[in-house]
């Protein structure tokens, strides 16, 4: 199984690792008494005591035996020169802080397999079709010393006509790229085998200024780049793979620049007719030589800044565009082009092999894998919170649930999420106490093949995972189906606070939330509490006037509706835009990615004035809510030219009539299940509703079998009393007349009790316990029950009958069973719970019926 080793004697060959260890556990219990051969010379000792061990064993070894009489040192030289030997490598034997070896092993791996702290991180997994360029990119991090301002459109600027390949060189361009009608079907490490291209122009010299694209690297989108004069571009964007549409997120390389020159560049296939390019948003630029050199990151950069339509009509769909222009800081430079800062699947894997390396921060956030994404990458889940004193105390405390990037090519949701995680985990008393009173499950990226891949908006499905979180396919979109599976086991353990999931939008500024109108009274407002008290926390970012609650049918399967409808009050999906600000001292400024990591800070203070046992706070918010309800509802109908006193009843208005809707864009709309899955859902549903059929409820611990038992042994024995009852019912008819009706009844009451009486034994206290206290039968109470009943109904009337069924009763008849009822409902089971007694009761109801 292994190489030979070549000696400078000879060649000596080392055998498996396992072969070795069964001849020395054999030849010790005495049924192996071959001899292994003869031993290397003195010459070829120092090699082969290098490279084979095992002679360390042999009990014919001599002098070099007697070199170490200690069997402790023995065994530890034995364990160093296995671990030193190239071929007999362990990485389950432990290492104390002096580089010495300890015949120990590791403690047992998780479940799924998690980074190593010291080995490298997990590579993406790419569907087979991508090809990737081998490089490894980092972008440094950088804030502008002075605020980045919005542009200001001078109204001079150019629409550029678009021409094509039919008039302009293509000069880049994607093989092969999987739309609409393709499926996801496999993925490896690097994506597509085989060589890469050079999808790039070759130059023909150095005067050659034509510049060289590249986006085929982690979460890239670039398809095509056309030039159509000597420093003019036309770009098209890939779409998200296995659709036809989604195009938002841009990300690519150039290279070859020049200084002087003016560049424009256009983008010929955006979808949305709305832009945040439209009210002066610039895209951002990141120069390498400025990196190296001045240790500048990524800016905003351009000018003649314009979004508008595209001319040329496929008779599709309508096209818009986007244009500006740049002048590169230096000669050779490489530049990138993004829509928003980048935050790749790498960066985040850098930023979670940190955290667990961190000996303090690893003591309260454990790193679990929550599933395997579609193409087989680790979706990462985090618990944190501090170690509890007491089972009382860890149960005690709530939960919040954060989420991210969903959507991937909302990178602003990443950066939000970034600033969350340094602020709870660090030492601050606020994070201690946060850890303290809170369990935190945060999910940083819940859609890791699309930021891979660059997509904007879709998972490898090909479907938007903020509209399918109500899925039963948990194969197809497993990132999204065990978020919900881990949410719904934690509702079962404790109370979930507050959920939300970290987006980015394209086409309003500021940060803002989406949440759920309640319906209960008592709780009425209480979940826009949360958002007007982040408002105030950061009024210069966030605006509470942009917030939205109202539920859209189109929005029932996004992640904030369903964790709403599962019973979380304060679920939210937190809007931060792709452009800037236009509040407080940052108006008119675009927002770096420090400002986004300061949101992920007042999320935490916020939630710290949310939960303050002082209610000072939370009641003043309440307040200022009707004021401003009240001020929305006199606007709306002064809109609707309609007068209202709404002194006594405004607050019975509708919420969700007085609210805007939410969606505006094709992206709001769900594009249902890809075809290729749509008989898969279809023969999982039915499975599931042949399952609801067969199905029986659980018995899950000794007790509730018991009582199960029991509840069957009674019905029979009543089934029996109430068959006896009715024959004797029948003979009392056929030999007595109507005038002999009392005397029926006394033989019905004898009958009666000589049943309980027989039944008595077989009622006793432990088989009729019930599941709730206080719903157990007693043998005595009941007797006790049945006197008092019939006592009561001695000093009634007898009423006669019509019918000598005793199935078919008269109203007259069964006025008495219902006044029985409820007396005993009243006066046995006064706290029992869950309609139990009901049950109970039936006996002596079937027992005491009228002829």
């Amino acid at each position: 199984m292994f190489p030979a080793l070549e000696t400078e004697v000879k060649q000596e060959t080392l055998p498996d690792p396992y072969e070795d260890f069964m001849y020395h556990h054999l030849q010790y219990y005495g049924y192996f008494k071959g001899h292994r051969g003869s031993l290397p010379t003195s010459a070829t000792h120092q090699h082969v005591w290098k490279n084979n061990p095992r002679y360390l064993l042999s009990g014919s070894f001599g002098e070099r035996q007697g070199m170490i009489p200690d069997p402790l040192q023995k065994e530890k030289l034995l364990y160093s020169l296995m671990l030193s030997s190239p071929l007999l490598r362990s990485r389950q034997l432990l290492h104390d802080e002096f580089g010495e070896v300890n015949p120990c092993l590791r403690e047992p791996r998780d479940l799924f397999t998690f980074f190593s702290s010291s080995g490298p991180l997990q590579a993406p997994r790419w569907p087979i079709e991508c090809e990737v360029i081998k490089e490894n990119l980092h972008h440094i991090e950088w804030v502008p010393p002075q605020p980045e301002y919005f542009y200001q459109p001078t109204g001079n600027e150019k629409l550029p006509e678009i021409v094509g390949e039919e008039k302009g060189t293509v000069v880049f361009q994607l093989d092969s790229v999987p739309t609409e009608g393709s499926y996801f079907t496999s993925s490896r490490v690097g994506g597509k085998r085989g060589i890469i291209k050079e999808l790039a122009v070759t130059l023909r010299g150095p005067e050659d200024k034509t510049l060289l694209f590249e986006s085929r690297f982690e979460s890239g989108n670039l398809q095509k780049a056309v030039r159509v004069d000597t420093y003019e571009y036309e770009l098209t964007l890939r779409t998200d793979l296995y659709t036809n549409k989604h195009t938002q997120w841009f990300y690519f390389r150039v290279q070859n620049t020049r200084k002087d020159a003016t560049y424009r560049f256009t983008i010929v296939n955006l979808l949305k007719p709305k832009s945040l390019y439209t009210v002066g948003m610039k895209p951002l630029m990141y120069s390498q030589l400025d990196a190296k050199t001045h240790n500048i990151g990524w800016r905003r950069e351009g000018n003649e800044i314009r979004y508008y339509k595209n001319n040329r009509d496929d008779g599709q769909q309508a096209f818009y565009c986007l244009t500006w222009t740049i002048q590169f800081p230096h000669d050779q430079d490489t530049c990138f082009f993004a829509h928003f800062y980048p935050y790749t699947y790498t960066d985040l894997q850098c930023y979670l092999l940190s955290v667990a390396n961190n000996p303090v921060q690893s003591q309260f956030c454990k790193l679990r894998t929550l599933c395997r994404s579609l193409a087989g990458n680790t979706v990462y889940l985090l618990t944190i919170t501090n170690p509890s004193r007491t089972p009382q105390e860890a149960a005690a405390k709530k939960a919040v649930v954060l989420s991210a990037r969903v959507h991937p090519g909302e990178s602003n949701g990443s950066w939000i999420m970034k600033g969350f995680l340094d602020f709870i985990l660090s030492n601050s008393p606020d994070a201690q106490l946060l850890r303290d009173i809170f369990v935190f499950k945060v999910v940083p990226m819940l859609n890791p093949d699309g930021v891979i891949v660059g997509n904007y908006r879709c998972s490898l499905a090909g479907r938007d995972l903020n509209r399918h979180y109500k899925t039963i396919l948990k194969e197809s979109f497993p990132c999204i189906w065990y978020t919900r599976n881990m949410i719904k086991r934690l509702l079962e353990e404790r109370e979930v606070l507050l959920y939300c999931d970290f987006h980015g939008h394209s086409r309003k500024n500021n940060i803002f939330l989406y949440g759920c109108n309640n319906n209960d009274r008592k709780y009425w407002l209480h979940e826009r509490v949360f958002p007007l008290m982040l408002s105030k926390n950061a009024p210069d970012k966030f605006s509470f006037h942009s917030c939205n609650f109202k539920v859209q049918k189109c929005k029932e399967g996004t992640g904030r509706v369903v964790m709403w409808r599962m019973g979380i009050l304060n679920s939210y999906t937190m809007e931060s835009t792709f452009g800037g600000s236009t509040l407080g001292n940052k108006r008119d400024t675009h927002f770096t990615t420090e400002d986004l990591k300061s949101l992920g800070y007042h999320v935490c203070d916020t939630l710290l004035d949310f939960c303050d046992p002082d209610r000072t706070k939370f009641m003043q918010c309440l307040t200022e809510l009707k004021e401003l309800l009240q001020q929305e509802i006199h606007k709306k109908f002064n809109e609707l030219g309609q007068d209202m006193d709404l002194e006594g009843s405004w607050s019975d208005i509708c919420l969700s009539d007085i609210e805007s809707s939410t969606s505006g864009s094709d992206s709001s709309l769900s594009d249902g299940l890809p075809v290729h899955l749509l008989n898969v859902a279809d023969e999982l549903n039915q499975k599931k509703k042949m399952y609801k059929k067969k199905k029986k409820k659980p018995l899950q611990t000794r007790k509730q079998r018991n009582e199960q038992y029991q509840k069957n042994n009674l019905m029979q024995e009543l089934k029996l009393t109430e068959d006896a009852l009715s024959f004797q019912e029948r003979a009392g008819f056929a030999s007595s007349t109507l005038q002999k009706q009392p005397t029926f009844f006394r033989n019905s009451e004898n009958a009666s009790s000589s049943a309980m009486r027989n039944e008595k034994p077989r009622l006793n206290e432990s088989q009729l316990h019930g599941r709730d206290k206080g719903t157990s039968l007693d043998p005595s109470k009941m007797t006790s029950i049945l006197t008092k009943s019939k006592e009561r109904m001695q000093t009634e009337k007898p009423r006669p009958t019509v019918s000598c069924s005793p199935k078919r009763r008269t109203n007259s008849s069964q006025e008495p069973a219902a006044d029985m009822k409820s007396h005993w409902s009243r006066n046995r089971y006064p706290a029992t719970k869950r309609g139990r007694a009901a049950m109970t009761v039936y006996p002596s109801l079937h027992i005491y019926t009228y002829p």
